[in-house]
C-alpha cells in the first residue's frame, strides 16, 4: 500500500463520497503531483559539451549528480528532476582534472626544500582554480616521514591528494639528504606504500647526481614489491646516464619518465642538436613508458617540446610539477600548461585525455578520471577562451596562441568548490 493510499478514509459507498473526494483533495494540496517523489537529482548540469574520453563521449550531454556520485549522463534531462540546475551551456564539461606530479608537503622546516617546507604548496589554495581535483605529490614524503605528510596535508585537504613516496625516507628535502644511497631502502618504502595504500600510488626518485644505477634500481625494486609504478626525474649527473638503457633495461612498463620536455643540465634530451626525435623514443613509449609533462620551474622548453609534438611524439599524461617556483614562472598553473600546450599542437580532446583518464590508469586509480554513472562526482567545467595570449616556457621564450582554458567550476564529490563566475549561483534581486 503506497504512502498515499494509506492516507485515504474507506471509501465505504463509492468514489463519489464527499468525504473521500475531499481527503484527495486535501492530500494533493499538501503533496502536489509534481512533488510525490522526491526530486531524483541533487545536482544538474544542463546543457554542457562533455569530453569524457573514457567513455569516449564528446557531445552535449546533461550531467545529474546524486549522493556525491554521478546519477545520469544523458542528452536531455528535466530541471524539474534537480534540487539545483546550473545551466553550463557553451563550456566544456570533464571529468576533474588530475594533475599526477605536484609538491604538497607544505610546512615551516627550514633548509627541507620541499618536504615540510616553504617551497610547497598546500593543495586547495592553488589546485581547485585551475580545475584540478586530485593532486599527486611527486616524493616531498619518505617512509620516515609520509604519516606527518598524510596528518598535516592529505588528512585537512577538501582536494583529493595521493602521492609518490620518495626511495629517499627522509623525503625530498634537497642537497646531500638527496644522494644518501644508506636512506634509499627499498623495503621499508614498499612496507609504507602497502601501509597506506589508499594514499601512496607510486615510487619517487629525483635529484640523484652520482653516475651509477643504484637509486634506480633500488626504487624499481620498491616499486615492484608494493605493485606500483615508478616516477623517475632523471638528470643533473656529470656523466650523462643512458636515456635508452633507462627506458629499455632498467624501467618497467608503467613507469614513468617526468620532465619529458626538458632539457637540463646531467640529462640527455629526447630531441638531439639537430631538432630530431631520438630513435629510441617511440619504442620506448610503445614498450609502455609512461612520458609525463612535470613542466616545472625548470623543466619545460619549446625547443623540445615543438619538435617532440611536430614528429608525432605526444606525452601520456600533463602535470604541472607546482610548487612556489613553478607557479611564478612559466607554468602558472594546470590549466594554463594545458593552454599552452593546445598552441602547440595538442587538440583540446588529447589535453583532457592526458589531464584525466590517462593519469588515472598510470597511478592504477580507475575509479578516477570518468564520468561513468556510479563514479565519484569530481567534474570540472572549462571555458575555452579566444583571443590572444602569451606563454613561456622555462628558457624565458613566449609563444602567442589564441586560444585559453579557463576553469569556471570545480566539483569535488558532488559539492562545488571553485565557481569563478559566481554560475551556481542565483542573480542578487534587489
Amino acid at each position: 500500500m503506497t504512502s498515499l493510499t494509506k492516507n485515504l478514509p474507506a471509501l465505504g459507498h463509492g468514489l463519489c463520497s464527499h468525504t473521500a473526494i475531499l481527503s484527495l483533495f486535501l492530500v494533493l494540496l499538501v503533496f502536489p503531483i509534481g512533488k510525490l517523489s522526491a526530486q531524483a537529482y541533487d545536482l544538474l548540469l544542463r546543457g554542457g559539451n562533455l569530453i569524457d574520453p573514457k567513455n569516449e563521449i564528446n557531445a552535449k550531454m546533461d550531467v545529474a549528480i546524486k549522493d556525491g556520485k554521478i546519477a545520469a549522463v544523458e542528452a536531455s534531462i528535466p530541471t524539474a528532476s534537480a534540487k539545483q540546475v546550473i545551466d553550463v551551456q557553451g563550456l566544456t564539461v570533464v571529468p576533474g582534472l588530475i594533475d599526477m606530479h605536484g609538491h604538497h608537503f607544505w610546512g615551516t622546516r627550514p633548509d627541507a626544500y620541499l618536504s615540510n617546507s616553504y617551497a610547497s604548496l598546500p593543495p586547495d589554495g592553488f589546485s581547485l582554480p585551475a580545475g584540478v581535483t586530485t593532486v599527486v605529490d611527486a616524493g616531498c614524503a619518505g617512509w620516515r616521514n609520509f604519516k606527518i605528510f598524510k596528518t598535516q596535508t592529505i588528512d585537512r585537504s577538501r582536494t583529493r591528494v595521493l602521492a609518490f613516496i620518495n626511495i629517499i625516507g627522509g623525503g625530498m628535502a634537497g642537497g646531500a639528504i638527496e644522494q644518501n644511497l644508506g636512506d634509499m631502502d627499498p623495503k621499508l618504502t614498499a612496507m609504507e606504500a602497502r601501509r597506506f595504500a589508499d594514499h601512496i600510488v607510486g615510487v619517487k626518485l629525483a635529484h640523484y647526481s652520482g653516475e651509477d644505477w643504484t637509486p634506480t634500481e633500488r626504487a624499481v625494486e620498491a616499486g615492484r614489491q608494493a605493485g606500483i609504478p615508478v616516477m623517475i626525474d632523471f638528470g643533473r649527473q656529470n656523466k650523462h646516464l643512458n636515456l635508452e638503457v633507462l627506458f629499455m633495461e632498467k624501467l618497467r612498463p608503467g613507469d614513468i619518465f617526468t620532465h619529458c620536455f626538458a632539457d637540463v643540465r646531467g640529462r640527455m634530451p629526447i630531441v638531439d642538436d639537430e631538432g630530431k626525435l631520438r630513435s629510441f623514443i617511440k619504442p620506448a613509449q610503445q614498450r609502455g613508458i609512461i612520458f609525463d609533462i612535470g613542466h616545472g620551474g625548470g623543466s619545460f622548453v619549446y625547443s623540445q617540446a615543438i619538435p617532440a609534438i611536430e614528429q608525432g611524439f605526444y606525452p601520456n599524461s600533463i602535470s604541472t610539477d607546482l610548487h612556489t617556483g613553478s607557479m611564478n614562472g612559466g607554468m602558472k598553473s594546470m590549466s594554463n600548461l594545458m593552454s599552452k600546450l593546445m598552441n602547440i599542437g595538442l587538440t583540446l580532446e588529447q589535453v583532457i585525455e592526458q589531464s584525466t583518464w590517462n593519469p588515472a590508469q598510470i597511478i592504477q586509480r580507475e575509479d578516477l578520471g570518468h564520468l561513468s554513472v556510479g563514479a565519484v562526482a569530481d567534474i570540472t567545467v572549462l571555458q575555452v577562451a579566444t583571443g590572444q595570449f602569451g606563454f613561456t616556457d622555462t628558457a624565458g621564450s613566449k609563444i602567442i596562441g589564441d586560444k585559453k582554458l579557463i576553469a569556471e567550476l570545480t566539483i569535488r564529490e558532488g559539492k562545488v568548490l571553485w565557481d569563478l563566475n559566481g554560475i551556481s549561483r542565483p542573480l542578487y534581486k534587489h
